[in-house]
């Protein structure tokens, strides 16, 4: 077992550049799984998450306003906000510029 790896090592440290492909496919591969992976999981979600909203849901936009949906048109794309409630303000922002659910503080007992 011990001269195979022997052996492997060897042709590794060789010219060859079949012996230099090796390890760049073997970083691709652990750049794959480390970056690449991960980042298409949070997509997924933030793409569900704008795909599910709904009037009363409490969010916050890229731009740091928070507000709570009144209605969703669907043929713009856009979502219409309640900023404040006296006097009434309402905002109309894309759906790509939330950037996520408001979350509710937690109560101290």
């Amino acid at each position: 077992m011990s001269q195979q790896i022997a052996l492997f090592l060897v042709f590794l440290q060789g010219g060859s550049p079949l012996g230099m492909l090796i390890p760049m496919v073997l970083v691709f591969v652990l750049f794959y799984f480390l970056i690449i992976v991960p980042q298409r999981k949070r997509q997924r979600a933030v793409d569900e998450m704008l795909n599910n909203l709904k009037p009363g849901d409490k969010v916050v936009t890229s731009g740091g306003l928070y507000g709570t949906i009144v209605s969703v048109r669907e043929d713009k794309r856009t979502v219409q906000l309640k900023i404040t409630e006296n006097p009434v303000v309402r905002v109309e922002v894309a759906r790509t510029a939330i950037s996520g659910l408001q979350e509710v503080p937690e109560q101290k007992s």
